[in-house]
């Protein structure tokens, strides 16, 4: 067999495993990897780490959305170059353990910004204006136009921005027409345009009015809010989380909603997903979402292709663009 052949017949053995389904169709992956000389398969795992590590043995690159790639997943790996978050957040991954092993752990982080910052303003706009609350009440058949729960106007109000990437930075670009007085941004190594200030957590908890979270979730972010914090936090504070649900004690949460120490919530994600019955959800504060902030037809496209294109890349030899654990 010469030298072309042969480079031909190894293209062909690779393997892309996906190991989450929920995509109405995988036709960009297919395509996209088949001209790369590589196979695509689903086999969805359902969040299950044993169903994970059979998945995985066989596999070049894998692709992934909420399954756990724990270090049981990652020791099971015989030949793989590359795993590939369908997404932002890699919390489901264990990088550390994907480092040992020479294994590349790349994201998405480009795609719906627009749909997620687009997210975290509807969820305040719920929260604000009681609209919840209100559709509550119309559907029951009462018709009230006197106040059931305060209401304040965000103009000259205090903006708080945890963490300033690209979702933060649109989100404070849709929020600019709302009137607020101060911006408030947590995030130390961000460089922030003129007319936002710099603040401790400390501070921008206690300060702002409308707290929105753009913070990864790792060991120094996990409960980032929490009892103390939420205690800082104004009688009219509305606190967004469009981010990750350990960002926030939902504990600690649930107690400042019910006591009324705050506002209100509007939560997209939470510590655990699916959440079970919390007592949160009898809360008539909190508005809640089901993880779908960054969904829109154009942008959950946009998703698979990116994702396809860095697996393309790592079978190529060439360096992926959003290669996280860089050696």
């Amino acid at each position: 067999m010469n030298s072309v052949a042969m480079t031909t017949a190894t293209q062909e053995q690779r393997l892309v495993v996906a190991l989450d389904d929920g995509y109405a169709a995988y036709d960009q992956e297919e395509k996209l990897l088949a001209a790369a000389g590589a196979r695509f398969s689903l086999r969805p795992c359902r969040r299950s780490e044993d169903s994970a590590i059979e998945s995985v043995r066989d596999a070049d690159v894998v692709l992934v959305r909420e399954s756990p790639v724990s270090r049981r997943v990652i020791e099971a790996m015989t030949h793989c170059q590359a795993i590939i978050r369908y997404g932002i957040g890699v919390d489901n991954i264990d990088q550390k353990a994907a480092s040992e092993r020479g294994i590349k752990v790349i994201n998405v982080p480009d795609y719906g910004t627009d749909e997620v910052s687009s997210q975290a303003v509807a969820l305040a706009m719920a929260v604000s204006r009681r609209i919840g609350l209100h559709d509550a009440e119309v559907r029951a058949g009462r018709w009230s136009t006197g106040v059931l729960q305060p209401m304040y106007r965000l103009r000259g109000r205090t903006l708080g921005l945890v963490g300033f990437g690209r979702i933060a930075r649109m989100t404070l670009e849709k929020l600019a027409g709302f009137g607020f007085d101060r911006v408030l941004v947590y995030d130390p190594s961000a460089d922030l345009p003129a007319g936002v200030e710099q603040a401790s957590l400390d501070t921008l908890c206690a300060e702002a009015d409308l707290i929105s979270l753009h913070a990864p979730l790792n060991a120094q972010t996990h409960h980032l809010i929490d009892a103390r914090r939420l205690a800082l936090m104004r009688p009219t504070a509305i606190l967004v989380n469009t981010a990750r649900g350990g960002l926030v004690d939902t504990d600690a949460l649930y107690e400042a909603l019910r006591e009324r120490r705050i506002l209100g919530a509007g939560l997209d994600v939470f510590e655990q997903e699916p959440p079970g019955a919390h007592p949160l959800f009898t809360l008539d504060n909190v508005v809640v979402t089901n993880h779908m902030g960054w969904y829109s037809e154009e942008a959950m496209r946009e998703l698979q292709r990116k994702t396809a294109q860095e697996a393309v890349r790592v079978l190529r030899g060439d360096a992926p663009l959003h290669w996280l654990n860089r050696w």
